[in-house]
This record gives C-alpha cells, sequence and structure tokens, in this order.
C-alpha cells in the first residue's frame, strides 16, 4: 500500500511474475461510520504467444480466380494487429480488389499475374509487451488459363490449384459473411463494425443500406474500400436489418446483417449521499437501465443487505431504501449494485443521521468585485442538521430579499441576474434550524466594465514595409489593467521589429511570416476584453517557373508554366514575351498575355525566328520578375506574309521619281535573302509595269521621267523562299519643276487705315507644274503720305494656302503708301511675280504726344511744352488740352477744355490759382479723330506775403517745437502708409485720379475690327529686293 493512500502498488519487475498477481480486486475504505467498496477490479497479464509452426505450399492461380490468404494469429492479450507486409518491411497495396479484413486475413475478389510474388507476409503486434511476431511467408503465382498445359494441371493438387476455370467475368458472390443472412450483438457506447467481402469479375463494389431506416449521418463511417460499414456511439435505436450489396456489371447480391445492440448497466438515478436529523425521513434512489434489464441489489457497508442486522426505520423496496424516523444509529454507508451478464454498476451513498446547529462556511467580511451587467454571485456556504433555511438581507435594516430580484441557488449562494451600480453594499446571510441560527456579512463593489475603445483594423501592406495597430482602452481606474499583444492566439515572435508603445503594435520590415490574426488583450483582475485583426502581407508575385513548349508547329506552339506565389494577392493576368535570338538578341518584345487563372496560352509564331521565351505575373500591386528563359525554338523560313508599309513616290528632280518604303525587319523577313521587287508606271498611259530587284534597301530612284507626272507604284517583299502576297498600289509623282506663270488680275480693296484685301485669278494647274501649295504675297512700304522722301521699308510676306484668290493684309500703318505683287508656290518653289500694285491708306487717328512737361510754375500761371506725336498716322489738325484743379482732399474741380493749333508746341496758361494742384490731359488730333491722351500734374506757387509771415513766424520756438511734433506724426502716418501698400493697399490719390479720369477724352479707335484680325497673321521678314 502507498502510505497516507488507498493505492496499491504492485511491482512485477521485482516481485515475481505478473501470472501471480492475475485475479480479481476490491478496495474497502472503513471507520466509525460505516464502510465503502470500490468496483472489481480485474489484473490479467498480456501475452504475446508465439506463431505454430507451419509449412506453407506455393499457391498456383489462374487470371481472374479468388483467394483468401489466412492469417490466424496466436491469440494474445489484447488481441494482436494484423497487417501484411513484404520482406522489406513495406506494406502490401491495398484497394477495392485486395483488401484485408477485420479478421486479419487477406481478401483478393479476383487475382492478375501482377499479384505474383513470393513474400506476402502477416504480422501480428502486441503493443502491451511491444513485440512483432510474423508467420511464414506466403508464395502466391498467378497464371494465365492460356498458358496452362497437360503438364502443369496434371502435377497440381487440389489445394493448390482452386480450379483451373478460365479468366471469363462472373457475378458477385460474398467470401466474408456467408449465406444470405447473418447477426451481428454490439453493446452500447462501442463502435459497430459490419464487413462484406465479395470475390467477381470484374471487381465488385460494395454498397449500405439499413431497412425501414436511415444510416445516422453524423456517426456513420466507410472503412477499408466500403467493405467495412462503422457507426459510433452505438445506441439501441441502431438495432435493426442492415444489407450489405456487391454489385458489377454482371449482377448483384445482398446479405443482411441483423444486429442487435445490447447494453451493460447503465445509470438512470445513482444514489446520492442523505444528511438527516434524528426523527427525519428520506430514501436512496438507485436506477440503472441496460439490455437485459439489470438486477439491483443492494449492501451496507460491504455486506449484502439481507444479512445485516435488521433497523425498524429502513425499508427496501426494489431499487429504492425508504427511511422514516432515523435515529443516530441509523447512519451507513449503504451499496447499490446493478447487474447484468454484461457487466454491473456499484454505487456509494452515505446516510450520515446527525443534530447540529447551523455553521456558515463562507469567511466573514468577504469582498466580492463585480464588473457592472454581469451576475454577481455572493457565497454563503453552511452546514446544519436539520436542512438550515437561508435568508439574505441588504444593509443594516433591510427586509429580507425576494425572489423577484434575486436569484436563491440551495447551496445558499445569492445571486444578482445583473448587477448594477446601486448593487453595491453590505449584504447578510442568515441560517437558521431548529437548533439555532448564524449569519455572515459580505460586500460587493460594481466596476466600471473594461472597454476597446478604438481596435485595431484590418490591414493589408507590401512586404518589406511598417505596418501599426492601434487598441485604446478603457477600464475602472480602481483596477490595474494589462494589456498584451497575441500573434494567432500566441506570443509575439521574440523579435526587434516588434514594438509596443502604449496604444500601438507597430511591426517593422513585414516579411510574410508576420501575416495572420493579432489581437490585443486588455486584462483586469475581473475582467477580460480582447480585439483582433487580420494582416496580410502582399507583394508583387513571384516569378512562373517550369517554362514548357509543347504542340510545336511551324507557326505555333504551346507554352505552359506554372504561377509563382501570389503574395496574397491574386494573379490578375500573366504577360507572355519574346526573345528573337538571331534577329535581334537580347531585345525581348511582347507576345501575349492571358488571365491569371490561365497556365497555358497558345502562341502564333513568325517564320524563321530563333523564338526564346518568358513569362511574367501581375497582380494589384505590380509585376514579378520575368521567368527563367525557356527552351529556344527555331521556326521554318517561309515566303513573306507582308509587304512594305509607307509606300510613297515623290520626285527629287524635275526629271526623276524617287520611290521609298519602310522595309521590313528582321523578324517579318520569315527568312534569309530578303529583296524587294519595285514597280511602276504612268497613271495615265497605257504603259505596262515597269519591275527591277533591289536588295534589302528602302528606296529606288527612276529617271528620265516627265515633269510631275502621276504614277502607279507597288513594292513586293521576297526571299528565297518565295514572294510576298501581291501588294498595294499606291499613287506617286515625278518631280516637281517652278511654276511657269505668275497670277493675273492683281487689284487692291482699302479696307481701313490698316487693313486692305487683294484679290487675283488663279494660274491654271498645268502651269504650276507641281503640288499647288498656295499663294505668297509680297508687300512693303515705299513711301508716306506725309513726308515725301522715299526711303526702304522691310519687305513683309504672307502666304495663303491652297487655291485661295483673295487674302487680307492687317497691320498697314495709317497714311502710308503700299506696293504689293503675288507669286503661286509649289513644291518646288515660287513661280514669277505678277505685275505690282500700288496703294494708299487713309489717314488715322494719332498716337499720344511723345512727351509733355510742365514749367516756370508761378502764383497764378504754368507753362506746358510738349513734343508731337511719334506717329502722327495724318496731318495733325490741332491739339486739345484740357485741366481741373484737385483741392486738398483730393476732389477734382471743374474741367477746362481749350484748343491748341497744331503748329504749337508750348502754351502758357494764366489766371491760375495759386497754391493750387492741376491734372492736365493732352492730346493730338487729325481728321481721322482723337489721339492717345497723356496726362500730367502741376502746382503754382505760394504768395509771397504768406511766404513772409511764414517766415516771421518760423522765428518763434513755440512753432519751432510745434512742427517738430508735426514732422513726429508725418512720419509715423508713413510708417502706417508704407506698411498699408505692402500689404495690397491702394494711394488715395491715385484712386481719385482713376475716378475722375475724363470720360470725354479716350483714343479714338478704328470700327472695323482690324486689329483683332491683325494678330491671328504673322509676318515673314525676307530680304529686299
Amino acid at each position: 500500500m502507498k502510505p497516507g493512500s488507498g493505492t496499491l502498488i504492485i511491482n512485477i519487475m521485482s516481485e515475481g511474475k505478473a501470472e501471480t498477481y492475475e485475479g480479481v480486486y476490491q478496495c474497502t475504505a472503513r471507520n466509525e461510520r460505516g464502510a465503502a467498496i470500490s468496483n472489481n477490479i480485474i489484473v490479467r497479464p498480456s501475452r504475446s504467444p508465439l506463431w505454430t509452426k507451419e509449412k506453407l505450399k506455393p499457391i498456383i492461380l489462374p487470371s481472374g480466380q479468388s483467394l483468401i490468404l489466412s492469417c490466424r494469429p496466436p491469440i494474445g492479450l489484447p488481441p494482436a494487429i494484423i497487417f501484411w507486409m513484404d520482406n522489406s518491411f513495406q506494406r502490401l497495396p491495398q484497394n477495392e480488389r485486395v483488401s484485408q479484413g477485420l479478421n486479419g486475413d487477406l481478401y483478393f475478389s479476383n487475382v492478375l499475374p501482377e499479384d505474383t510474388r513470393d513474400d506476402y507476409i502477416c504480422y501480428a503486434r502486441f503493443n502491451h509487451t511491444q513485440t512483432i511476431q510474423q508467420k511464414q511467408p506466403i508464395s502466391l503465382k498467378v497464371i494465365l488459363v492460356d498458358e496452362l498445359n497437360d503438364t502443369t494441371a496434371a502435377n497440381l493438387s487440389d489445394t493448390e490449384f482452386y480450379g483451373a476455370k478460365s479468366n471469363r467475368e462472373r457475378p458477385p458472390t460474398f467470401l466474408t459473411p456467408e449465406g444470405n443472412a447473418s447477426n451481428k450483438e454490439e453493446l452500447r457506447g462501442n463502435v459497430l463494425s459490419l464487413e462484406c467481402i465479395a470475390e467477381g469479375l470484374p471487381t465488385p463494389l460494395i454498397y449500405w443500406i439499413k431497412e425501414d431506416g436511415i444510416l445516422p449521418i453524423n456517426r456513420t463511417f466507410y472503412r477499408n474500400f466500403q467493405k467495412t460499414l462503422q457507426i459510433i456511439q452505438v445506441s439501441e435505436a441502431d438495432s435493426g436489418n442492415y444489407q450489405c450489396i456487391a454489385k458489377n456489371a454482371l449482377g448483384a447480391i445482398h446479405h443482411t446483417i441483423s444486429v442487435t445492440v445490447k447494453a451493460a448497466p447503465y445509470w438512470i438515478m445513482a444514489p446520492q449521499n442523505l444528511v438527516l436529523s434524528p426523527g427525519e425521513d428520506g430514501a436512496l434512489i438507485c436506477r440503472a437501465n441496460g439490455n437485459p434489464k439489470p438486477r439491483i441489489s443492494w449492501l451496507s457497508n460491504g455486506v449484502p443487505i439481507e444479512i445485516v442486522p435488521d433497523d425498524p426505520s429502513r425499508k427496501i423496496n426494489g431499487d429504492t431504501i425508504i427511511f422514516s424516523n432515523v435515529q443516530e444509529r441509523s447512519s451507513a454507508v449503504y451499496q447499490c449494485n446493478a447487474s447484468n451478464e454484461y457487466g454491473y454498476l456499484l454505487g456509494n451513498a452515505f446516510v450520515n443521521v446527525l443534530a447540529e446547529p447551523p455553521r456558515i462556511l463562507t469567511s466573514a467580511d468577504t469582498l466580492y468585485q463585480v464588473i457592472a451587467n454581469r451576475p454577481a454571485l455572493l457565497d454563503c456556504a453552511f452546514f446544519g442538521s436539520p436542512l438550515p433555511t437561508i435568508e439574505w438581507f441588504k444593509g443594516t435594516k433591510g427586509s429580507a430579499l425576494r425572489e423577484d430580484i434575486y436569484v436563491f441557488h440551495e447551496n445558499g449562494t445569492l445571486e444578482i441576474p445583473v448587477a448594477q451600480k446601486d448593487s453595491t453594499g453590505t449584504y447578510t446571510c442568515v441560517a437558521r434550524n431548529k437548533l439555532g441560527m448564524a449569519k455572515n456579512e459580505v460586500h460587493l463593489e460594481i466596476k466600471e466594465p473594461t472597454r476597446i475603445i478604438k481596435q485595431p483594423e484590418y490591414a493589408v501592406v507590401q512586404r518589406g514595409s511598417t505596418v501599426s495597430f492601434e487598441c485604446k482602452v478603457k477600464h475602472d481606474h480602481t483596477l490595474i489593467l494589462t494589456v498584451i499583444w497575441l500573434k494567432d492566439n500566441g506570443e509575439l515572435p521574440s523579435d526587434g521589429r516588434f514594438t509596443i508603445d502604449k496604444d500601438h503594435l507597430e511591426v517593422a520590415d513585414v516579411s510574410d511570416s508576420d501575416g495572420g490574426t493579432y489581437t490585443c488583450v486588455a486584462n483586469t483582475t475581473l475582467d477580460s476584453v480582447s480585439a483582433s485583426a487580420v494582416l496580410s502581407v502582399v507583394d508583387v508575385p513571384n516569378p512562373p517557373f517550369d517554362l514548357e513548349l509543347t504542340d510545336q508547329l511551324d507557326k505555333s506552339v504551346q507554352l505552359s508554366w506554372t504561377p509563382g506565389d501570389d503574395n496574397n494577392s491574386p494573379i490578375t493576368k500573366f504577360i507572355i514575351e519574346y526573345e528573337d535570338a538571331m534577329h535581334e538578341a537580347g531585345l525581348w518584345h511582347y507576345q501575349a498575355e492571358v488571365p491569371g487563372t490561365q497556365t497555358t496560352a497558345q502562341l502564333k509564331l513568325s517564320p524563321y525566328v530563333n523564338y526564346s521565351f518568358r513569362v511574367m505575373a501581375e497582380n494589384s500591386l505590380g509585376r514579378s520578375l520575368p521567368s527563367e528563359t525557356s527552351e529556344q525554338y527555331f521556326t521554318k523560313a517561309a515566303e513573306p506574309d507582308k509587304n512594305p508599309m509607307i509606300v510613297e513616290g515623290l520626285g527629287s528632280e524635275p526629271d526623276n521619281l524617287v520611290i521609298t518604303w519602310q522595309p521590313l525587319n528582321g523578324f517579318e523577313s520569315n527568312g534569309p535573302g530578303l529583296q524587294y521587287k519595285v514597280s511602276w508606271r504612268q497613271k495615265d498611259g497605257d504603259d505596262e509595269w515597269t519591275s527591277v530587284v533591289v536588295a534589302n534597301v528602302s528606296k529606288y530612284i527612276v529617271s528620265g521621267t516627265p515633269t510631275f507626272v502621276p504614277y502607279l507604284i507597288k513594292v513586293q517583299a521576297l526571299n528565297d523562299v518565295g514572294f510576298a502576297p501581291e501588294p498595294a498600289v499606291v499613287m506617286g509623282h515625278s518631280g516637281e519643276d517652278l511654276p511657269m506663270v505668275a497670277p493675273g488680275n492683281v487689284h487692291v480693296n482699302v479696307v481701313n487705315s490698316t487693313l486692305a484685301e487683294v484679290h487675283w485669278d488663279p494660274v491654271p494647274l498645268k502651269s504650276v507644274r507641281g503640288h499647288l501649295q498656295g499663294y505668297r504675297i509680297y508687300y512693303w512700304k515705299s513711301q508716306s503720305s506725309s513726308k515725301r522722301n522715299r526711303r526702304h521699308i522691310e519687305k513683309k510676306i504672307l502666304t495663303f494656302q491652297g487655291s485661295k484668290t483673295h487674302g487680307m493684309l492687317p497691320g498697314l500703318e495709317p497714311f502710308s503708301h503700299y506696293t504689293l505683287h503675288v507669286r503661286v508656290v509649289n513644291g518646288k518653289g515660287e513661280g514669277p511675280a505678277s505685275p505690282t500694285r500700288v496703294f494708299h491708306t487713309p489717314e488715322g487717328v494719332p498716337s499720344a504726344p511723345s512727351s509733355l512737361k510742365i514749367i516756370n510754375p508761378t502764383l497764378d500761371s504754368l507753362t506746358l511744352e510738349w513734343d508731337p506725336p511719334s506717329h502722327p498716322n495724318g496731318i495733325l489738325t490741332e491739339y486739345t488740352l484740357k485741366y481741373q484743379p484737385i483741392n486738398s482732399t483730393h476732389e477734382l474741380g471743374p474741367l477746362v477744355d481749350l484748343k491748341i493749333p497744331a503748329n504749337k508746341t508750348r502754351w502758357t496758361l494764366k489766371n491760375l490759382n495759386f497754391s493750387t494742384r492741376y491734372k492736365f490731359y493732352f492730346y493730338a488730333q487729325t481728321s481721322a479723330g482723337s489721339g492717345s491722351q497723356i496726362t500730367e500734374e502741376a502746382v503754382t506757387i505760394m504768395d509771397e506775403a504768406m511766404a513772409s509771415r511764414q517766415v516771421d513766424i518760423a522765428t518763434q520756438g513755440w512753432f519751432i517745437g510745434l512742427m517738430c511734433a508735426v514732422a513726429l506724426l508725418i512720419l509715423i502716418l508713413l510708417i502706417v502708409c508704407f506698411i498699408r501698400r505692402n500689404k495690397g493697399g491702394k494711394y488715395p490719390v491715385k484712386e481719385k485720379e482713376d475716378a475722375h479720369a475724363d470720360p470725354e477724352i479716350q483714343p479714338m479707335k478704328e470700327d472695323d475690327g482690324t486689329f483683332g484680325e491683325y494678330r491671328l497673321f504673322s509676318f515673314v521678314s525676307s530680304a529686299s529686293f
């Protein structure tokens, strides 16, 4: 016996053989109150006996015959585990045709020549003894019936040869179980295993059904290629008829297995301990079920109740013992035994007769802390006999708590289903019976729940970047908070890349292994909350690999590949590129692209190309690196399948035709020896095509052609294999020459002082001798009408595209003489000039006077001097002077209008006010109107007497002090104004001037709107003729 316990230790290694201790053991525990006994414990030693020696003859069978290789292992304890292997300890393959039965035999539904071998070995493993026993190897030879000869058949005994049937097909028959029906018993709670193995050719398949019932979905399993039906946790409801059906192409058979589920006894109500006080009544109930129905028997203190002394307070009624008016001598341990042929149950129940006043076992002044809105359980463990009644009170003067708000448990616990802040306080538990009373106080505090107010959020980041998860927690300030982070419900990796700072977890340099679920767990002593977020680490895909070329044809090939890892972002497409190692080695070109779900592509190929391919994968983050290059594939040469593009015919000289084209590249040549067949003929003639074959160049010059004649041209590619398809015909022209005829009937219509319109007659198209590009007008200013001296002015050029016969000349100077002529233009150059035409422009308004100065100011006069306009644009008729005074508040006075002869450049104004500022507006006029104005301001001087008085005052000290103060104030005002001006303010005087500008003094504009049109033209300067 182990000291201090009831454990019995048997050391078989040092205390004899295991067989010595074989038997049934039972433990009894006894004191003055009674005796309790345990269930029977059966001890049996494990056994692993050796296989019986036997001599096994070789087996020879015709192909298609069925076969059973028996194992028949020695009977051990516990039973051995059976398996079949060969000499190399490799398990023999099993399938629908060959499989191992529940009894360990190896069943062949039909044998095939491939089953021939001489090492079919059955092994038995005894786990308890850790030994493996093996049977002698069995030799099997399978031959075709057609190979049997009389000699061979004569030498085979009946046991060696299982009948020389032919290997013809046959319907199924059962190898096990035998017959059409069988029975099976299984105990409740065990695994029910039903087996059917059939032979036949072709190999039969097995199906299972339950007659008048359905196989339980969650407890039914098929093993051994559906030859074994297993139902776990079997119960009485699984009893019934099960049918296995063996079927092949020639027929079907079935076998019915009648299953009966028996049951060892199991408890419906096990006996429970009783605590009674003297004079009370009670009962022990022992109810069990089983199949067959178990028998109930009672023991008292381990002794059958039939032979123990009689107790008048005890009455036995089958599975119940009734106690009435018990006394202390009625205390005992009773055992209930429920047994049938499959087992038994033993339950102990202590009947304790006591007389005890109430005792409360819960510690006094226990403090319970509970989270708000959760249940609160206040314990009041008690003991007493008779059984005390329990009452709960809140506070010192509260009444008993009622069940409409609280839950009172039988063990004395008070439950507050939803604890609130007002549930805080002291609670008193009172236990009473007829022998006395006991009470105990406990205290309840309600705490705020811990909440995660900012949860971590799902994140998708690219490999190598940094990700941060936020977890903000609010908790009861009287509780200690701890926050931990988990990854996939485990600890974070011990890696310096993971940093936790207050409310954040940061992961730097994210790798693929960092993907997963990150959980923020906030714990206090009372509650725990958590929030999780998933981190998906994404990146561009890994490159595809294992490129393979199949279905290799002259102009197509199939390329297949294995995708690389998509790095958690689905591949949207694959891009295929090719390299032509023969023509453009090292240069990769786009070939095709396919959806991301496709891993093959049928590629169209060109002839005479040494192809290599590579593949790239693309997802939402970008494109992978290229795959390794595929094997090279060289396509056969073929005739070109296209002709040169951009074929043109243009002459470089009047007597030639230059034919040009864009040559094919090496990839498009389709074979060696690329050349071009160039053909031409006049469009409007009846000449035959003239052709010449040239090398791989891009132009050919035809000499001796007429000037500017349309030609039909075609260029055809060819190589050593043959010609390309017939090329398209294009039209070209032989070389151009200068035009022969000048435009006629040139005349000019002057629109206004700055705009003129020119008209001319077109030249005959034949005289153009080229592509008509347009007409060009040369014009120049030859003489000003206001000045009789002739001077050279640079010629200007305007070109009018196409076949236009008129054009506008903008930007002319008013009151000027102009000369012009017109030429026709083609691709070669200009034709002869037309006769010159002379025209003059009318007067315009003048420009502003060049300058305006005001000199010699006096008390009442001012003298104005000016220079005439730099562009009078006509004959000046007069000047207009307007002026008005400006007072101290910057307001403008009345406007005075004065006309001055055109030959004047100086004028004195008299009778002006002294010490007054005037503003002047001055402009010139021609017969066309008024020109732009120029403005100026000036001030008359002060009175001399006032000046002398001021001198006298200036000698006074008080005046000097006053002026200093005024000067300081002005300085401050200037600083303020300067700051305001820097901030965008506008000087007040200027505002007044702008506000009172003379509305009458505005420059005249032409009414024909030619200034806007003029800006649309650009002048071309040329050397003077």
